[in-house]
């Protein structure tokens, strides 16, 4: 008998770099989607967004009074009456009828004929006088608009305020997720175990991969909220035209939050305390933190959003900002996020690098130069 062959065991196969990415991102998903901060945090985010696009713009019509006034009229002067909004004629026989029924409180006023009146009629109230009526009977101007199709400047703010919100909310709340998590397992020494079985860039891009897919979810749901309330609410809410900027804001953001995402377990790589987190990550919080001031203070202007829009960590609010408002041609899109891209692949390469070399070290911390030279 060949003992030899009863002795030989199969080798186990290695598992390959992106097998371990997707295990690593796999729990990282798992570990989110069963926390219970996770489930409520989400729940309120997509209700306070469904009740900003869907209940909002209904207020007026829960509480406003949509009661009309009915006003006593004649034959004569039932014309003038009939075009104005918000006001239901009662046609009467006479001017003394017309009177007598405001006197009887059976309408709130009276349009009667009045030849002494330059309008031809007047105006008849009970203990007030109409002022309200009787400036919708006025003669007003015609009234022109030269940029009727120019964004309205509140409305401006507000999506530019949407968009930076969203991206510094989401940016914010993962990266620290990923900076926590890549410095509880260096300080449990979890990293050591794992990197005994896969290379610490597959960690690394694990989590990348993992917390940005759960971002990009939060904000496809978010975008899916405002686009169902712009079905809902299309009379009352004045979103036309913003469909295709959140669609360029969900990819562009998907392809920077990856580059934030990786800068972030990189700075948390290269500390051992929670504590020391802060500083570290201080140059991606500005990464974050800068679109979310500068799309608010410049929404109103054109050259600011377009040089904002080729800086890479700036395009994903910048772009969708000027898509909405018209600012650009087509070829300016896509080269900024052509550039986004690019960047974000540069900014992975590094933070792998620095990830790579400062993982395993413990005690002081480093700073970002000492991890890309080694020292």
């Amino acid at each position: 008998m060949n003992t030899d062959a009863l002795n030989r065991t199969p080798a186990r196969p290695r598992t390959s770099f992106w097998q371990a990415v997707g295990i690593v991102a796999a729990r990282e998903i798992r570990v989110k989607v069963t926390s219970k901060a996770f489930v409520v945090t989400t729940g309120l985010l997509l209700a306070g967004v469904l009740a900003a696009v869907l209940l909002l713009p209904r207020l007026g019509d829960l509480f406003g009074d949509d009661e009309t006034s009915r006003v006593a009229v004649t034959a004569q002067s039932r014309e003038a009456v009939e075009a104005l909004d918000g006001y239901t004629p009662v046609v009467l026989d006479s001017v003394a009828a017309a009177r007598d029924a405001v006197r009887a409180e059976d309408v709130d006023s009276a349009v009667v004929p009045d030849e002494a009146s330059p309008a031809g009629v007047a105006v008849v109230g009970l203990t007030d006088a109409p002022t309200g009526l009787a400036e919708a009977l006025s003669t007003a101007p015609s009234l022109e608009v030269l940029d009727p199709d120019a964004p309205d400047p509140a409305l401006r703010y507000f999506i530019s305020f949407g968009f930076g919100v969203v991206f510094f909310m989401v940016a914010i709340t993962y990266g620290q997720q990923i900076a926590v998590s890549v410095i509880e397992e260096k300080q449990s020494r979890i990293v050591e175990i794992l990197m005994t079985a896969v290379p610490a860039r597959a960690i690394m891009a694990g989590k990348v991969v993992g917390n940005s897919a759960m971002a990009l979810g939060q904000v496809a749901m978010v975008a899916g909220a405002v686009l169902l309330g712009m079905q809902v609410n299309g009379d009352v809410l004045p979103l036309d035209g913003l469909g295709l900027p959140l669609v360029w804001f969900v990819g562009l953001f998907g392809v920077g939050f990856v580059m934030i995402a990786a800068l972030y377990a990189a700075a948390a790589s290269l500390v051992s305390r929670q504590e020391d987190v802060g500083q570290a990550s201080m140059p991606v919080v500005l990464m974050v933190m800068i679109p979310y001031f500068a799309v608010i203070a410049f929404n109103d202007d054109p050259d600011a959003l377009r040089i904002m829009s080729f800086v890479p960590f700036c395009a994903p609010v910048a772009v969708p900002l000027r898509v909405f408002l018209g600012q650009g041609q087509a070829w300016e899109h896509v080269l900024s996020a052509a550039l986004l891209v690019v960047a974000t692949a540069a900014a992975v390469w590094f933070a792998a690098h620095v990830y790579e070399r400062s993982i395993l070290r413990t005690g002081k911390a480093l700073r970002w130069r000492e991890a890309v030279r080694g020292g």
